[in-house]
């Protein structure tokens, strides 16, 4: 045998294990996931329908308004979450500012929380009669207590809050991280040419930070088109289906409605055809080489 071929084999060696598991438990689903959304059926009773689960799709209301809902989500939320964690990780790269592991570890601390755990925790939070709206009506910021969890325009809020609350801090650490290694210099300089604050931050930690930002873009967008465990448990898609996620409305398609596994399927390839198409623009709008 070569020396060519030995390192090929030596190789193959470490990787054939994981290649073999990652075949096995992600690809093989996904093709399986693929073929399934193409039948239709109750239970494991599933027949051939061809495109009619796709086309089903436009005409189901509540598959619509969950579409909706996860898209309001994401619009609002991941630039909220980007924009303050970028905020977040300036302020904490202060060399003067004291206690900063104290100060990182608080905001990081939510992302190593339990989801469900923290989520019951804001539902009893923003209760009609919890700790959020007693703090509101007693120093008179608002009249009476708010809705937070039976009106749909509030609903929508809590659910934003919550995420903001626990991805912050994942962001903050990515941005953080990069920060530390920008040469402290390139501000000196820049100050000695008369940038001020802003300059600085808009001329200088932007643009050193434009991967960064393009990474954590695509990874909230990919977790935001994904949300389940904030909804089920702090409103379980209500009032209606007014804060309803497209990943809810697989679980009921799967479990809580009458089994419907062949179009449970085919709602979960629209995530992906989300996924797929909102990561290409972000890549065309930042740029996906160095300038």
């Amino acid at each position: 045998m070569s020396t060519r071929m030995k390192n090929n084999a030596i190789g193959w060696s470490f990787i054939i294990v994981a290649v073999f598991m990652i075949c096995a438990f992600y690809f093989y689903p996904m093709v399986q996931a693929l073929i399934l959304s193409f039948k239709s059926g109750t239970g494991t009773n599933l027949q051939f329908v061809g495109l009619d689960n796709y086309k089903r799709l436009f005409s189901d209301a509540t598959f619509l308004a969950a579409v909706k809902n996860t898209f309001i989500y994401l619009i609002v939320q991941v630039p909220i979450m980007i924009i303050l964690g970028l905020f977040i990780s300036v302020l904490l790269n202060d060399r003067t500012l004291k206690l900063k592991g104290v100060f990182r570890t608080l905001i990081f601390l939510p992302c190593v929380t339990s989801l469900v755990a923290y989520s019951v925790i804001f539902k009893y939070l923003f209760a009609a009669d919890g700790l959020v709206n007693t703090i509101l009506v007693k120093f008179h910021l608002v009249p009476q207590a708010i809705n937070w969890l039976t009106d749909p325009f509030w609903a929508k809020i809590t659910i934003i809050i919550a995420i903001t609350w626990r991805w912050t801090g994942y962001n903050m650490i990515f941005y953080l991280s990069a920060l530390q290694n920008v040469d402290n210099s390139i501000y000196e300089a820049a100050k000695i040419d008369g940038a001020n604050g802003f300059q600085q931050f808009f001329k200088i930690t932007i643009p050193m930070l434009k991967p960064i930002i393009l990474f954590t873009s695509i990874t909230s967008t990919i977790g935001t088109l994904q949300i389940f465990d904030e909804i089920m448990n702090i409103t379980k898609g209500g009032p209606g289906n007014a804060t309803a996620s497209i990943s809810q409305y697989i679980y009921n398609l799967s479990f809580k409605y009458t089994p419907d596994f062949g179009y449970a399927a085919t709602v979960s390839y629209v995530i992906v055809f989300f996924i797929v198409i909102l990561a290409i623009l972000q890549f065309k709008v930042a740029g996906d080489r160095n300038d």
